[in-house]
């Protein structure tokens, strides 16, 4: 039996792809492992499989100058030798890293044990962890044919993003059932990305009285960000985190808004659903989701709104632009040749394997 040990986390764009390979790697006979940080949302993710997971300190991976910097040198160091102790003990066949600051460590682990690395990267832009980890890599995928540029050639894939295959068994009548949903409007589904965005819960509520007239609306808002001032209103349903409901959210939503991490773009893309994106500003991050969004409307797949121009005229215009269009979307994503991306990523995990 072949051993795999999966890492990434921070947030839930480094953990679901590696979710959605576990019941192929099963199939295969591969003993799964996972690296993770105590506290991260990675843990309680992976937990949820039956997959031993394994703790590590993770520090934060900065370009700019911070004091937390020495702090979190320090915890970097830590991780790597506590992922050095988890090699030397499991001694696995193979590393699947999704990046994430928790990564760092246990790929520099596992090249110091001759073991071999597959990283994936989701944007189309290598982030700081993966960067770091590229030149250690046997193997690196990639998702959007514009990442090329960035990586070695000779080590790089083009594989897209392994999806959840449970997503595609989600039942419209579970979801209506779960929020209370009635027949006679569609459905909304708004997801601010595993931790929630404040700009959007406030736009979306904002507008909520006007966007009720058409549509019900079931809002995943994040950690503490449930507003009791908007419980019980009819059409209207707020939840902090959905973890195994939501292939039934998903399958039940008429239109999604969203934020443009990868992984939720390609698993939109997968179920076929009209969308909005919202990107992360490029003032509270890289900028990568900004390129993410910008391809998938080159592509036809999406409607974007930049956050500096969200407000409730915006979204409106983009609901009502996006709704009406429906099937011009649908038929669009319908002819897109990205698939999942299971298939590839598990050929190159095979072939990369010792």
């Amino acid at each position: 039996m072949k051993r795999i040990v999966l890492t990434g986390g921070g947030t839930a764009g480094h953990v679901t792809p590696n979710i959605a390979l576990i019941p192929r790697l099963k199939d295969l006979g591969y003993d799964i492992h996972y690296i993770g940080t105590e506290t991260g949302i990675e843990r309680k993710l992976i937990e949820r499989e039956g997959i031993p997971y394994h703790i590590v300190k993770a520090g934060k991976l900065r370009r700019y100058f911070d004091m937390k910097n020495f702090t979190d040198t320090f915890k970097i160091t830590q991780g790597f030798m506590q992922s050095l102790a988890i090699m030397n003990k499991l001694k696995p066949n193979i590393v699947f890293s999704k990046g994430g600051f928790v990564s760092s460590p246990v790929v520099w682990a596992a090249w110091m044990n001759r073991i071999p690395i597959v990283i994936h990267e989701s944007d189309m832009t290598p982030g700081l962890a993966n960067k770091i980890a590229l030149p250690f890599a046997k193997s690196i995928c990639y998702t959007f044919p514009e990442t090329k540029k960035y990586i070695s050639g000779e080590k790089s894939v083009l594989t897209g993003i392994p999806v959840r295959e449970s997503l595609f068994a989600g039942k419209k009548t579970a979801g209506k059932r779960i929020c209370g949903f009635t027949e006679d409007k569609p459905i909304i589904l708004i997801i601010g990305g595993s931790l929630g965005s404040q700009v959007i819960n406030k736009t979306i509520r904002g507008a909520l009285k006007s966007i009720l007239n058409r549509f019900q609306v079931c809002h995943i808002c994040g950690k503490g960000n449930i507003d009791k001032n908007y419980k019980g209103i009819k059409g209207y349903k707020q939840f902090e985190y959905v973890g195994e409901e939501l292939p039934d959210l998903f399958v039940m939503a008429d239109l999604i808004i969203s934020r443009a991490g990868a992984t939720a773009l390609y698993e939109i893309l997968a179920l076929r659903k009209p969308n909005i994106l919202i990107p992360l500003s490029k003032k509270a991050s890289r900028g990568d989701q900004i390129l993410n969004a910008q391809s998938f409307k080159k592509q036809g797949l999406s409607y974007v709104i930049m956050e500096e121009e969200l407000d409730k005229e915006t979204i409106l215009r983009g609901i009502d632009k996006v709704y009406e269009g429906r099937q011009d979307y649908i038929s669009t994503m319908s002819s897109n040749k990205a698939g999942n991306g299971i298939d590839e990523v598990i050929n190159v995990i095979k072939s990369c394997s010792k």
